[in-house]
């Protein structure tokens, strides 16, 4: 007893402050897991927006790279993506496209991808 009171010690609010801590600790690790899941749906989505792009393009392969890729862009944008590459290699159609991400609030990537479509050979 001290001046006629319990004692408590020098550790009071010990917990508290651990309490906090670990709560930022979680708040930290929700915070990347969602700045992850942002980025790997950014990339699908430009991986789909290129495929998509390239198969619009080839279908209109014959008619000159200026139709193909004006149809892979039409496609891509659909999509969700902005043609940012987009050739002719033979009657392939090589498309690269981008989707640009906000993972956290001042971080801004462009997740990127390329596909190649044509007729089959066999």
């Amino acid at each position: 007893m001290v001046n006629g009171r319990p004692h408590r010690g020098a550790d009071r609010g010990g917990a508290t402050v651990c309490l906090l801590a670990v709560g930022m600790v979680l708040v930290l690790v929700g915070l990347f897991g969602a700045g992850l899941g942002a980025a790997r749906h950014a990339r699908h989505q430009a991986r789909n927006a290129a495929d998509f792009g390239a198969l619009a393009g080839a279908g209109r392969a014959l008619e000159g790279a200026e139709v193909a890729c004006g149809r892979a862009a039409d496609l891509a944008g659909a999509n969700g993506g902005r043609l940012t590459a987009c050739r002719l290699d033979g009657l392939d159609v090589v498309v690269t496209t981008e989707v640009r991400v906000a993972p956290l609030p001042w971080l801004a990537r462009a997740a990127t991808a390329t596909s190649r479509a044509g007729p089959a050979r066999g």
